[in-house]
Parts: C-alpha cells; structure tokens; sequence
C-alpha cells in the first residue's frame, strides 16, 4: 500500500482540454536541491483544504502542487477537411414538401460525389476545473464560436459536376473531460479524455466529439523562482465526431455568390444529365431532392428551404502536437499548442487562473 501511495505522490500533474475544444495543462514537480530551502518548505507545509485528496502526501514529500480549482479561457482555432457520406435531401418550397430521401441510384450508389470539403471555425470558451488528487483532474467545457463548413460537389451520375455549398453558423459548446499523469524521470506524461457537445444554429441536433490527447515532455524550473517555471511538449491528438447531422436551409444560407453566379451553367449541366444519361430510377429521386434544389436555382430563389441529412467524419483523426506553457506563478498560467500534419491544423492560446479552495474544517 505503500508503494502504491508513493507512487500516486510521485505522479507529475498535467491537463489538456479541447472543446471544440478548450485545453490547459498544469505541472507538479519535485523542485531540485539546488531549491533545497523551498524543498524544505514544501515538506513543513500544513495541508488544510479539502482537494487535493492526498494533498497533504504530496507537500510531505517535497512536490510543489498546482492550487486545486481554477479556471480558464480559451481561445481555439481549427481547419480540417471532413468526409460526407449517405447524403439525404428534401425540398420545402412554395409548390411542393419532400421528405428526406436518400440520394441514391437503384443499385444503391450515391448520385452525387465529393470533393474537397472542409470545415474552418474557432471557439472561445471557459474551462473550470479541479484536482481530485494530485494525478487525476476533472473539468467542464462551456463555450461559443463560429463555423465555416464548404462542401464541394465534383459529379452528378457519371459526369464531372461542379457546385460549392458553404454555410457560416454560429456554435455553442458543453462538455466534460478526465485527465491522468504520471511522470518518469525528469519526463512527464498525461492522457487526457474529454467528451463534447457542440450545437450548430442550422441543425436539428448536437453533433458529439470525443478528444484523446497524449502528451510528454519537461519543465525548466526557474533558478531563482521554484514557483515559476517553463513547459514544453510534445504529443498527439485524436478526434472522432458523431456521423450524423441533420438539419435544413435556406438556399442563401447554402449558396454562396459564386454558385448564384454560375447559375445558369449549373442549370444546364443538371438537365443535360437528367434528360440523357438518369435511369427512370434515378428521375424518381431526383425529382424530390435535386430537381427542386436547381428549379429554385434557376429562378434565384433564395427562401426556398432545403432539409437534409448526412454522415460526415473528419478525413484525418490523429495530429501531432507542439506546446509550451510558461507558469508565472502558482496562481497565473499562460500556455499556446499548435497541431499540425494531415488534413488538420489548430492553434490554441489560453490563460490560467488557480487558487485554494475549501478549507477543512477545523477539528478544535
């Protein structure tokens, strides 16, 4: 039992969130010798809040603790391309109501294929949190920001096809995540879990996003400050997102300029398609999602509402990771992350504030 204590005290402490994501990271170390005289200090602290659990353990062995509840705000940028998949359209216009219908031929291929689509957005968001124990933190995720999505249609049957659809919405964002650490030598390490729910204005539901992040790496100790430090890390990070969305539009909402513009070209390309090359099947269900979508098109119909559903993922899920966080001291944290490589890059500015607590209540 006690090798086991030892090595819960022992556990450096750290934190990363995302919420669409908010992040932080804290660190607990055992200070040098060359900080003896705080060393010492630690060891005669007398313990009386309530969190940490084990808090008492950890400063009777030396090691400097971060303030056991804080909070955050963050700032969050992320571009990545997304995958679309099982596409379902419906139109509700002056004339005619549909219900969604997936667009599929009679052998079950997609009508319509894709390019390059994408989503860029930022968020900005407050993160409160606490220590459960030296080595465990819990925390939630409350927040707002702005999305751009672009999707890109490159074929309609078997021809080549071209129609951009992008949509600006505003997003709200609640969440909750668990963090663990430990350290090995003077190299410390954490996992960080975090579940999201991120709330778009068009759609009819929250999308859900699960955030993995695995990170190690080292904290230089000021020489003549041991409660002030610099991190720096190392680390990926892993996103899966719920695959459906549903949700419906006005065309301006849907189509941009440019699409209004070309217009007439798009127009003439889909009736060419849809008099000599669609199978009576494919006629059928292009008349409840397509042809109504390029009738309203046409006549420049803005108001026009298209209902639709689809299955969507991010193209890349893992990303490495590069970060630093420079501890002021033991109240005020300041920390920057930027993911990189595949389809995804991000950037993440955020600062800290912690302090003590609860006090125990006194036993005289």
């Amino acid at each position: 039992m006690k090798k086991v204590y030892k090595l819960f005290i022992l556990a450096s402490t750290i934190c990363f969130t995302m919420g669409q994501q908010s992040q932080a990271q804290y660190v607990t170390t055992k200070v040098k010798t060359k900080h003896q005289a705080y060393t010492d200090s630690l060891k005669q602290v007398e313990y009386d809040y309530l969190l940490p659990i084990l808090g008492q353990g950890a400063y009777s062995k030396g090691f400097d603790i971060p303030y056991p509840m804080g909070i955050m705000g963050n700032f969050f940028w992320t571009k990545q391309d997304i995958l679309i998949d099982n596409l379902q359209l419906g139109f509700s216009g002056p004339n005619n109501s549909f219900d969604l219908q997936p667009v599929v031929d009679e052998n079950g291929e997609e009508i319509l294929g894709f390019g390059r689509n994408f989503n860029e957005s930022y968020s900005v968001n407050v993160r409160p949190d606490i220590w459960v124990f030296p080595f465990l933190n819990v925390y939630g995720i409350f927040g707002f920001g702005q999305s751009h999505t672009e999707v890109n249609i490159n074929r309609l049957g078997n021809r080549e096809f071209d129609m951009t659809s992008v949509v600006d919405q505003g997003i709200s964002t609640v969440g909750f995540g668990v963090m663990a650490a430990g350290g090995v030598g003077p190299v410390w390490f954490s996992g960080d879990f975090n579940f999201t729910w991120n709330k778009p204005e068009l759609t009819d539901n929250a999308t859900r996003v699960n955030v993995m992040g695995l990170r190690m790496g080292h904290t230089f100790v000021n020489k003549q400050r041991p409660d002030r430090n610099l991190a720096f890390w190392v680390g990926a990070m892993g996103i899966q997102m719920q695959t459906d969305t549903y949700g419906s539009l006005m065309m301006r909402e849907a189509i941009p300029d440019e699409t209004w513009d070309r217009k007439d070209q798009i127009v003439a390309d889909y009736r060419d398609w849809y008099d000599n090359e669609a199978t009576p099947a494919q006629k059928i269900i292009a008349d409840k999602t397509l042809t109504p979508i390029m009738d309203n098109l046409e006549a420049r119909n803005g108001e026009s509402v298209v209902k639709y559903g689809i299955d969507k993922q991010v193209k890349d899920r893992w990303n490495m990771l590069v970060g630093a966080q420079f501890q002021l001291n033991k109240h005020w944290m300041l920390r920057s992350e930027v993911g990189f490589l595949a389809s995804r890059t991000s950037y993440l500015l955020s600062l800290n504030y912690r302090f003590l607590g609860i006090k125990k209540k006194s036993t005289n």
